[in-house]
């Protein structure tokens, strides 16, 4: 009896803890509990402290609120154009109503997973390779819409759905990668030919500028030169009808410019007349008489260098001569050359010395 009173004395402690574990129900935020009295569904535990009747209600399942994420494995999938792709996809979704997943359907997870894969069948094989791998969102937005329409009655809402992958077959994707580097050789090509175009446009209007500037330049250096040369011939001009030259002057400028013609590179052959000498000779003349002439007498001042300017003359005489003579030979020379013997043709000219020039008889100057 002794021992009896301390055995029981512990089963009656020990079935009193265990009808308090099985009234107190403790729950944590984000989950719900199911509970069910006598198999028949009763209420839904909150978060938080629940009291439960012992050995009547009993928990059937316990339900995670929070937004879950599936990973499914990969599904082969058959395109518009008769292709077989390999398709990852995530699902995103939470539990918004327990007690439906709970009892409208089984295994929901499972169910949602099938649900995808016939949905995606669906829709890619309405679909070709190419828009398949362009419209990854409209195919997500078309899963989302379908997904979240059949799962609502089972309290799950479908937040997304992506499609992680699509693999094409390994024929395909070489074939993708040969038309891609094409498509960036025809792309480079391009790039390359519109950097020449636009190279060559550049330079071609460079030169065009450059040419414009340096005709535009030398036209107006000649357009300058023209007009620097018209003052220089007008001043010229002008200077020379103020001083109102004589004829001595003109004809000292003959017998100056004669030897500078005679001695010219350019003159090869002469065609001399045989009265040269006789115009020389009128010409001394002249120079010796213009001092008789009307209206011609030097100046006053002038009549000191008479002397020098009768000298100059007689060089310039004496130079001409020269020249004439010179001249004269050359052409004779000149003939012979041509006809191979003697020269004929030119009489040969009377010799001219410079004081004839000078001191010729007046009327000799006069028929000059």
């Amino acid at each position: 009896m002794e021992l009896v009173i301390p055995v029981l004395l512990i089963a009656i402690a020990l079935i009193g803890v265990i009808t308090l574990a099985k009234a107190v129900r403790i729950v944590p935020q984000q989950r719900q509990d199911v509970v069910e009295r006598l198999g028949k569904y009763k209420r839904t535990l909150n978060p938080g402290l629940n009291i439960l009747v012992p050995f009547v209600d009993a928990v059937r399942t316990k339900v995670d609120l929070r937004e879950q994420v599936v990973s499914f494995p990969p599904q082969p999938v058959i395109t518009s154009d008769n292709l077989v792709v390999s398709i990852d996809t995530v699902l995103y979704f939470k539990v918004v109503d327990s007690v439906r997943a709970t009892y409208e359907i089984s295994n929901f997870l499972q169910a949602i997973e099938q649900l995808t894969v016939t949905t995606l069948r669906n829709v890619i094989g309405s679909l070709d390779l190419e828009r398949a791998l362009t419209s990854r969102d409209q195919i997500n937005r078309h899963l989302s819409g379908v997904l979240d329409e059949t799962t609502g009655r089972w309290g799950i809402k479908v937040t997304r759905v992506e499609l992680k992958a699509i693999e094409p077959p390994a024929s395909i994707r070489d074939s993708m990668e040969k038309q891609m580097r094409a498509e960036r050789d025809r792309r480079a090509a391009i790039l390359n030919a519109e950097g020449h175009k636009q190279s060559q446009i550049l330079t071609a209007e460079g030169e065009k500028q450059s040419a414009v500037l340096r005709a535009d330049g030398d036209r107006q250096a000649r357009i300058l030169q023209a007009e620097g040369q018209a003052k220089a011939i007008k001043t010229v001009f002008d200077a020379i009808h103020q001083a109102n030259p004589s004829q001595k002057v003109l004809a000292y400028q003959y017998l100056q410019a004669l030897p500078q013609i005679a001695n010219g590179t350019a003159n090869k052959v002469w065609i001399v007349p045989a009265e040269l000498t006789k115009a020389l000779e009128g010409m001394g003349g002249a120079l010796g008489g213009l001092s008789r002439m009307v209206g011609d007498e030097p100046a006053p001042e002038a009549a000191g260098s008479a002397s020098d300017v009768e000298r100059e003359a007689a060089e310039a005489a004496q130079a001409a001569a020269a020249a004439a003579q010179q001249i004269h030979d050359e052409v004779r020379v000149a003939e012979a050359q041509a006809t191979g013997g003697t020269p004929q043709g030119l009489p040969a000219p009377e010799p001219v010395s410079p004081a004839s020039l000078l001191n010729d008889p007046a009327d000799q100057r006069e028929r000059a």
